[in-house]
């Protein structure tokens, strides 16, 4: 079995490449014959919190793909905690439309942030990939920052006749919407867009979307591009909008 500081070393590369929790990618490094697997090592000789100690703090934030300091701001708690919580009520074994409802219900988090803190919580405990849904379809996301208050920001998309100016009216049907704060779109070809607001102080608000039920990864490339080119026209309808 590799020395400790090598294991640590094969472990955090394979995170990295995989976006899978500590514990997922260490089931996956290989063991001498007659040795307990690493998950099996790792459980026999130290007690969850001390292995994880001893690995070094998990950087959440980097395999869920969003930052603590914005998910402490819209739901109150860092990864680290969100982790804690879901963990003590099993999460890890529910569908992802079950954890979607815990977050929401129980903790009180709207339907776009509850979504946000699913998905970072699969991506955590290695139950998908970054880009990938439990279903084993893909999605593509993009964000972007705007010098306009969330109000008008949402009202973008929200209104048929501003969106054409911007958007491809006939690809997209407005689903449902909750001014200022989240939209989903249907898109012509049965794929989802699901769009989250913020307000970032006054004259300033964000906008994140999630392109979902995408067949392949070069979907999501192709989307990806395809979001980047249409979130520069949006800055360009914008009143005086600057944009980061």
């Amino acid at each position: 079995m590799p020395r400790n500081k090598d294991l640590k070393r094969l472990v955090r590369a394979r995170m990295t490449r995989t976006g899978e929790a500590y514990t997922a990618a260490l089931a996956h490094i290989p063991s001498k014959p007659g040795t307990p697997k690493p998950s099996e090592a790792a459980t026999v000789s130290l007690p969850a919190a001390a292995s994880a100690t001893a690995a070094g703090p998990p950087d959440y934030a980097a395999v869920a793909g969003m930052s603590d300091v914005t998910l402490k701001a819209r739901t109150g708690c860092t990864w680290e905690k969100w982790v804690y919580a879901l963990d003590r009520r099993g999460a890890a074994s529910l569908s992802h439309g079950e954890i979607a409802a815990l977050v929401s219900e129980k903790y009180r988090i709207d339907g776009w942030w509850s979504q946000m803190v699913t998905v970072g919580y699969e991506r955590i405990k290695g139950l998908r990939a970054r880009g990938q849904r439990r279903d084993g379809t893909y999605e593509a996301a993009r964000s972007r920052t705007f010098g306009v208050p969330v109000t008008t920001l949402f009202d973008a998309w929200a209104d048929a006749n501003v969106r054409k100016r911007w958007l491809d009216s006939a690809a997209v049907k407005v689903r449902t919407a909750t001014s200022p704060k989240s939209m989903r779109l249907g898109w012509s070809d049965g794929s989802i867009v699901a769009v989250g607001f913020m307000s970032k102080g006054r004259g300033k608000s964000s906008v994140s979307l999630a392109h979902t039920k995408l067949p392949d990864r070069e979907s999501v490339d192709r989307f990806k591009k395809y979001w980047s080119e249409r979130l520069d026209a949006l800055g360009d309808v914008l009143p005086d909008s600057g944009r980061s």
